[in-house]
């Protein structure tokens, strides 16, 4: 196989390994199935990947490198902090519903049983999301003189577990509840009562 070859190879794998996931909820995807999915046998699947583990570490550099790219774009193109972090969360939940098979690596399940580096590396997904919303929150004060009704680490956590909630009904539910369901409605809610006005000093 040329070397131009191989990217292909291993994006087909990955391709494959997700939409098993999305097909075969609830099963454990073995190497061998996989192997039949691409139609190639589990040697050829170890000349790319080196370990079951390895594939899902490629889904979920890519869940972070697509979620982060485009947060990247909303902190340049938004300018206000409610509708920065009503942005990134609809993002999120947009993202988990038009990929099933990704949302079940993003609630966990699929990962039982796997390696516990890959449910930390799940874990600092959301980690580093919560971490962005936090500063956005921090930094209204600043730039819009707002400042968030609780603290900012507790907003950003009650934003952040509501998106990972979401998810996990989705995946739960075997993908009937959509994440995006309802959640204009909530968002208005959350986002009413997110920031109130830095009080004037007298």
């Amino acid at each position: 196989m040329s070397e131009d070859q191989k990217p292909r190879r291993r994006e087909q794998i990955l391709q494959a390994l997700a939409l098993m996931l999305e097909e075969d909820s609830g099963k454990r995807i073995t190497t061998a199935a996989l192997a039949r999915q691409v139609g190639v046998s589990e040697a050829a699947l170890y000349r790319h990947f080196p370990s079951k583990a390895r594939m899902f570490e490629g889904l979920i550099d890519f869940i972070e490198e697509s979620i982060f790219a485009r947060i990247t774009r909303i902190l340049e193109d938004v300018p206000d902090a409610t509708t920065r972090c009503g942005t990134i969360l609809a993002l999120l939940l947009g993202f988990a519903e038009k990929n099933p098979g990704l949302a079940r690596i993003m609630g966990g399940d699929v990962l039982t049983g796997e390696t516990a580096r890959l449910r930390q590396r799940v874990n600092q997904l959301f980690e580093r999301l919560e971490m962005q919303l936090k500063q956005i929150l921090r930094e209204a004060e600043l730039r819009e003189g707002l400042r968030p009704t609780i603290p900012a680490a507790a907003a950003a956590n009650l934003l952040s577990t509501q998106a990972e909630g979401r998810i996990s009904q989705y995946v739960r539910s075997d993908f009937k509840r959509l994440p995006t369901e309802h959640w204009e409605d909530q968002w208005s809610l959350l986002s009413a009562h997110l920031l109130r006005a830095t009080a004037q000093p007298a």
